[in-house]
């Protein structure tokens, strides 16, 4: 029964959690400004302890991809991104990872974030992130299976709540 279990847990990791409207806000840029890439080169801190904070794109170094406009710290971030943009955009097009567990849309915010199995995933709260972590393995489970009926619904357009934009670039590309 556990080999079952973790198959059918590896072969959802597999699939793409990528398809339906982006999450952006006031900032006008897909993951509120901050640069995907850059996660990838953090070190993450051990699940229960607060994860580095994002790093903000630039305005100078942007790429559309699903249908909004990511920026990037740095040209070579930019080109990584280009390369494969799938390998960096976050799970469930920037939504908060929790949410989708419990069948909703609602923002993910940059710095409330963490990388399993080489995929990014953000929630929206200190206090949900302490929820999600309880059992990442079957929160992701979960919120796969959730996916394929709100994927294609409107992005969210609620605010991130107490998160200040002012680090992030401003304004379109």
């Amino acid at each position: 029964m556990r080999i079952l279990a973790a198959a059918a847990f590896a072969a959802l990791l597999s699939t793409s959690a990528m398809a339906g409207p982006q999450y952006v806000n006031a900032t006008g840029f897909a993951n509120s400004g901050f640069d995907v890439v850059a996660y990838f080169d953090m070190d993450q801190a051990p699940v229960g302890q607060a994860q580095p904070a994002a790093i903000p794109g630039s305005a100078e170094f942007t790429a559309e991809y699903n249908g909004a406009t990511f920026a990037f710290a740095n040209a070579e971030n930019l080109a990584r991104f280009e390369a494969d943009p799938a390998a960096f955009a976050p799970q469930y097009d920037g939504h908060c990872a929790y949410g989708v567990t419990k069948g909703g849309k609602v923002p993910g915010n940059p710095n409330l974030w963490r990388i399993v199995d080489g995929k990014l995933y953000l929630n929206i709260t200190p206090r949900v992130v302490e929820f999600w972590e309880e059992d990442i393995p079957a929160m992701i489970v979960t919120s796969e299976a959730n996916w394929g009926d709100i994927e294609n619904k409107s992005a969210s357009d609620m605010a991130i709540p107490k998160f200040d934009i002012s680090s992030a670039p401003l304004g379109s590309s």
